[in-house]
């Protein structure tokens, strides 16, 4: 019996200009753990963190070959409820992204979506998420003020606690610390190991050092190919490819 979460089979992917993002990427992902996507710019990751819920079915005359696997099931299969695959595997971008309102509302408003009208339940999720996120103790005395006074740390975590109030089953993070100090930063980071326990995180790090802190597992993706893949210890201390160990000591990217 598998303990994989998404297994990545033979993906390519090619953008409307014809130019290819993903060229023959195989990778699997197992449940409950810190799975880190790094390499340089146009590498690919961010692509393949789109295809793990199909965002990219949003850009159209875009093609893909190859299959993607959650759960055990092709994420591209003809019956397949993209909308609640997107719950499931719920992305987090670079730069935060607060709903219009206030943080409660910005909590209970994917639940509402999703046709989740228990208000005792909606309370008990925006407590939970934002337990699960690290703000809890911040905001729990205001929850009706305005998402949008909170700083840039706190609104990420604000979008990650959003992504877990539905409790997926993947959270997807792609540089969710770009745009945050160093003290926010670590907030971020401590979360992830704590989210960990209860979810399946798979993560574009805002460099290679943070990329070392937080993986269990670490995927170097270079020109669209994935060069190498291993435990983190091994990745960042021993690489086995010479362009790995080239990017890790800033020989190059």
């Amino acid at each position: 019996m598998t303990n994989d979460k998404i297994a990545v089979n033979n993906l390519f992917f090619t953008y409307p200009d014809g130019t290819e993002a993903l060229s023959n990427v195989s990778l699997n992902i197992a449940a409950n753990q810190i799975f880190v996507l790094f390499g340089p710019a146009r590498s690919g990751k961010t692509t393949l963190l789109r295809l793990l819920n199909r965002l990219s079915d949003l850009l159209e005359g875009a093609r893909h070959q190859g299959d993607i696997l959650f759960n055990g099931e092709s994420v591209f299969r003809r019956n397949a409820n993209v909308i609640e695959l997107r719950r499931k595997i719920s992305m987090v971008f670079a730069i935060p992204t607060p709903l219009p309102g206030s943080i409660r509302q910005n909590l209970t408003y994917g639940l509402r979506m999703a046709g989740i009208k228990d208000k005792v339940l909606h309370e008990a999720r925006v407590e939970t998420s934002l337990q699960q996120a690290g703000l809890w103790d911040e905001v729990k005395d205001r929850l009706d003020t305005s998402a949008f006074a909170l700083s840039g740390g706190q609104k990420q975590r604000l979008c990650i606690a959003r992504s877990l109030a539905l409790e997926p089953e993947v959270l997807v993070l792609d540089n969710p610390t770009s745009g945050l100090d160093p003290l926010s930063t670590a907030v971020v980071e401590e979360s992830l190991y704590d989210l960990k326990e209860q979810y399946t995180i798979v993560m574009v790090p805002h460099s290679v050092q943070q990329g070392a802190r937080v993986a269990d597992v670490a995927a170097f993706m270079l020109g669209g190919e994935l060069v190498e893949v291993c435990t983190a210890d091994k990745m960042f201390m021993n690489p086995q490819d010479q362009r790995t160990e080239d990017y890790i000591t800033g020989r190059f990217g």
